[in-house]
């Protein structure tokens, strides 16, 4: 690197989103074997080195059309079971990393309530 240059920051960058859907766990003994629903909350964390032509890591627009399109249109007021098997916060939390693997992604939480959620990263998948 030359005297004058310097490396990018590289910053964390959040988006929430929030959607209502139904599910129901087939091969789990307990009430949610049963049919029900909530407003899930879904943080979308990327990684990303600053622009500093714009001062931008990652455009917020960009993920959110991402997120919306390949995730939220898809999920919002639906039954999660009709796009995965065992729809529990992990599995769809796996889902939706899939969905969105040519991101950057850092993290992802999903709140199946206000108090349960389910964190997806890249290191943890051996």
């Amino acid at each position: 690197m030359s005297e004058g240059s310097k490396k990018a920051p590289v910053l964390l960058v959040t988006k929430e989103f929030v959607f209502d859907a139904a599910h129901q766990l087939p091969n789990y003994q307990g009430k949610c074997e049963r049919l029900h629903g909530h407003t899930w909350k879904l943080h979308v964390t990327l990684k990303a080195a600053v622009n500093p032509k714009d001062g931008i890591a990652f455009d917020f627009v960009e993920l959110k059309r991402a997120v919306k399109s390949r995730v939220i249109d898809l999920l919002d007021h639906s039954l999660v079971n009709d796009y995965i098997e065992h729809p529990s916060a992990e599995n769809i939390c796996l889902w939706i990393a899939s969905k969105l693997e040519d991101l950057p992604l850092y993290e992802l939480k999903c709140w199946e309530t206000p108090s349960s959620f389910a964190t997806w990263r890249p290191d943890l998948q051996g």
